[in-house]
């Protein structure tokens, strides 16, 4: 899996005139299964995406879709992480690469 993090670099006025957008790309990459959870950081400076054990190049793919990115009001650094131990219940987080 990956963990996504984001760092605002405009202020958030620009963040939030795209954020309608934004949610709309997280729709659509919950919706084919690509993204396990998100969420802003607190203090809000960033979010957090958390992905499935996909490639990276389709990782990336999807990130380039992302408004945010696009109009360059936020930076990811991918961190690859490979779950091999979770609490119960969390099992899901285990998978194997795509």
């Amino acid at each position: 899996m990956y963990i996504l993090n984001l760092r605002y670099i405009k202020p958030l006025e620009e963040i939030d005139a795209l954020l309608d957008e934004h949610i709309k790309f997280l729709e659509k990459h919950y919706d084919q299964g690509i993204f396990i959870a998100s969420g802003r950081k607190v203090p809000r400076t960033g979010g957090v995406i958390l992905t499935k054990n996909i490639t990276l190049e389709k990782l990336e793919k999807a990130i380039n879709e992302d408004p945010f990115k696009r109009e360059g009001v936020a930076e990811y650094e991918i961190i690859q992480f490979i779950p091999t131990m979770m609490a119960d219940g969390y099992e899901i987080l285990k998978d194997e690469l795509e």
